[in-house]
């Protein structure tokens, strides 16, 4: 038997020797790193220290961060200092000592004395640097050994907290995350502003008539489009191409789904809420159909309920120590309406 030879026939093709490309924008970035979590108090035996509740550096920044906390703070401050008229701290002084404790919920103001032992002036104490030990003493943290200060020369001022008696606890808290939300998604952005909306497609090429040269050109359109120039149109001309040679595949449309405009807005009411703070006062646009109360009517309302009750009590703080009820021109005094009780 024969055998047959089959002759293999040679079979021509076109070998494309380009490999796939990818552009690389970039890896995630974290827009903010800062944590507000709710911690129990502990003793730090190493420090020799109570540990704080929350992390007051945390919200000393969230003020410079957030446009609705940080201007209803400056708000709420400028509501205390506009009735303080005169007494042992100067303005600037009462200014420090109303502003820690609305941010932080807790001030120290210690008494200067004298050679002689003797109360001669008062000062504020920073609360950021602000510690308590078991023996009750006061601690401000410094680069070198703290500073410490006894119960008798401290007059301690502090909002109440029902889960530790140890240090104040700002009234804002509920409202961290919104700010924080509020925030982050003004972060967000403004990268994707500034980074020019990329990773929203890919550009998928498969026309065989793109030379490397059209593709270098693509490429680095694509990657100067980042930035200053951003959100500009690119034209692309590849002679005898394919009709869909370059497609744009959507990977997410983040400019339409990232409900930046809801979260602004209802995270802003969630701050305000959490400070219950009249809108009309803190710039809050009202939605279509809202109107705000009379913004005189709302300022009495809010200084009645919300200011008034804080200087009560840094008179009460103050005036009633020992030893200040009888300096008087140590006493701290603000110009409270008549119709108002004052304090004891």
């Amino acid at each position: 038997m024969k055998k047959r030879h089959h002759r293999r026939g040679k079979v021509s093709a076109t070998v494309n020797n380009k490999h796939m490309s990818v552009i690389n924008f970039g890896k995630p970035e974290p827009v903010l790193t800062t944590g507000t979590d709710y911690e129990n108090i502990r003793y730090d035996g190493d420090n020799d220290h109570y540990t704080l509740p929350i992390n007051r550096l945390a919200l000393a920044q969230l003020v410079n961060l957030n446009s609705q906390h940080g201007g209803i703070i400056y708000h709420r401050k400028n509501m205390l200092l506009s009735d303080y008229i005169d007494g042992g701290l100067s303005h600037e002084e009462i200014e420090a000592v109303c502003f820690d404790f609305l941010i932080f919920g807790d001030v120290a103001i210690v008494k200067v004395r004298n050679g002689y032992g003797q109360v001669i002036g008062l000062a504020p104490l920073p609360s950021l640097y602000l510690r308590r030990r078991k023996n009750g003493n006061f601690l401000v943290l410094q680069d070198d050994e703290p500073l410490e200060y006894s119960p008798d020369d401290i007059i301690y001022i502090k909002q109440y907290d029902p889960q530790q008696p140890i240090y104040g606890l700002p009234d804002y808290i509920s409202g961290i995350h919104a700010a924080l939300l509020n925030s982050e998604a003004t972060l967000f952005r403004r990268k994707y502003y500034h980074n020019g909306a990329h990773m929203g497609f890919i550009l998928y090429a498969n026309d065989p008539n793109m030379t490397d040269e059209i593709e270098e050109e693509i490429k680095r359109k694509i990657q100067d489009s980042q930035g200053v120039g951003n959100f500009r149109n690119l034209f692309v001309n590849i002679p005898n191409g394919e009709p869909d040679g370059i497609k744009i595949m959507p990977v997410g449309d983040v400019s339409a789904k990232d409900e930046f405009a809801n979260v602004k807005n209802i995270s802003g009411q969630d701050v305000f809420t959490a400070h219950r703070f009249p809108a009309g006062l803190g710039g809050l646009i009202p939605g279509p159909g809202v109107t705000l109360p009379d913004p005189e009517k709302s300022r009495n309302t809010y200084r009645k309920d919300e200011i008034i009750p804080i200087q009560k009590r840094l008179i009460n703080a103050i005036n009633q120590d020992k030893e200040i009820a009888a300096i008087s021109s140590l006493q701290v005094n603000f110009d409270i309406d008549e119709n108002i009780p004052k304090a004891a």
